[in-house]
């Protein structure tokens, strides 16, 4: 079976198409700068081969054609006509509280997607043109619904719920949703299989670390708690997001003149490693290189960093009561062996000890860098959304989890209300 994966942002559009079989990427890549003078198309083959150009790309609908000329081309592609193609998968950042699972896409499911509009208004739109562009090139070939926010939908009340008015949850649905949602799910299960154990079985504190981060406290497969909140800028220091904060903060610095835009332009884009360590990069390994220089202030970042995600990782595991295994994945995770070292050497107190040796060698590989004495393993493995998408709808169209009545694909319940149907009402 020949699988699409599709993540459509507001001006790119990123692709991998996979044999499911072997589970082999045939071949992969993106078209960026959609909709703009100069926009680009990458295109690689799963034998290295690479191409690049330039073609004039106006929206999701003409950079999904560029890309399937590639695929069919004589030279460089990888199937012999778009029919080939049986299903496609589509991440979707937000299902709100109404997608629990990978969903078929009906007009059903859309409803959702733009139900969630206003939650991830930078995501969401860019995700339901991904759909509809593929609904009009690939004619009667499903199309599946994966969101970043499914896996977490199992937290309790008192996780998600924030200590505010409760109706502002009952009426506009803030509350917390959690994201990465994916890539948590791929490598809980993938540590189930390190361990020679169903991921049911295990309690795990699964660590995505990259530009953005988050962290899931996982008990035997049922997340009870994540980092990020009702938007991805809750939780730990990211690459140029703030994570946790005093929300008088904002206040304060509305009563400075700034303006919301400029407010959540400055925490979004402004922050986080970029922000305090004011070397120009929000790069993990350029903070550390100017750290090993003597760089004070790159200091203070990446000793901010560690000392966040230690402060997560250490309140889950007495959640969870107890945890089987750690598990770092993203970009930071899985090949920063010095962030690693400094996060886990701090969690000696649980009685949680490093192997040194193994974790400098292990870069961007799968390995069980604790050692034997170790009251927990902890783990490195590289996440892999795209794979995870396709394996979803694999399951999603062959092993009968769909339905026949669109109603029951997802888990509907009532909707919040925004606050633009409050003033049509």
């Amino acid at each position: 079976m020949k699988v699409l994966v599709v993540n459509a942002g507001s001006s790119s559009l990123k692709f991998q198409i996979f044999t499911m079989g072997k589970e082999m990427v045939l071949a992969k890549g993106l078209v960026e700068r959609v909709g703009s003078d100069q926009p680009r198309l990458l295109y690689k083959r799963h034998d290295g081969k690479v191409l690049e150009t330039c073609p004039p790309i106006k929206d999701h609908v003409g950079a999904l054609k560029s890309i399937c000329e590639c695929l069919v081309d004589p030279k460089v592609g990888v199937i012999n006509s778009l029919s080939d193609i049986e299903a496609i998968g589509h991440r979707v950042v937000h299902g709100g509280e109404q997608a629990s699972k990978p969903a078929l896409v009906t007009p059903l499911v859309k409803e959702v997607i733009r139900d969630c509009f206003a939650l991830a208004p930078l995501h969401n739109p860019a995700n339901l043109s991904g759909i509809e562009a593929c609904e009009q090139i690939f004619k009667g070939v499903p199309n599946v619904a994966v969101f970043d926010t499914a896996f977490h939908q199992s937290m309790p009340p008192e996780s998600y719920l924030y200590a505010i008015p409760y109706e502002l949850y009952t009426k506009y649905g803030i509350r917390r949703y959690g994201f990465h949602g994916t890539s948590h799910n791929f490598v809980a299960k993938a540590a189930g299989t390190m361990l020679g154990m169903p991921y049911e079985r295990l309690k795990l504190i699964t660590c995505h670390l990259g530009n953005g981060c988050s962290i899931a406290a996982i008990d035997h497969g049922v997340v009870i708690d994540t980092s990020m909140g009702m938007t991805p800028l809750e939780g730990l220091m990211m690459g140029t997001r703030s994570g946790d904060l005093d929300p008088a903060i904002i206040l304060r610095l509305l009563e400075l003149g700034k303006t919301p835009a400029e407010v959540d332009n400055m925490l979004n884009k402004q922050s986080g490693l970029l922000g305090v360590a004011g070397i120009g990069s929000s790069d993990m390994r350029d903070i550390i290189a100017a750290e090993m220089k003597g760089d004070q202030q790159a200091l203070r970042a990446r000793r901010m960093f560690t000392r966040r995600v230690v402060k997560y990782i250490g309140a889950y595991y007495a959640l969870l009561g107890g945890a089987d295994a750690i598990v770092f994945c993203g970009g930071v995770g899985e090949w920063s062996q010095y962030a690693r070292e400094k996060i886990v050497s701090r969690l000696g107190g649980f009685g949680i000890e490093l192997d040194r040796k193994v974790n400098q060698e292990c870069a961007g590989v799968k390995d069980i860098i604790s050692t034997p004495r170790s009251s927990c393993k902890v783990l490195v493995i590289p996440t892999d959304e795209e794979l995870m998408i396709a394996r979803s709808v694999v399951m999603t169209l062959v092993n009968d989890e769909v339905p026949q009545v669109p109603e029951k694909v997802i888990e509907v319940k009532p909707k919040a209300k925004t606050k633009k149907a409050e003033k049509k009402k």
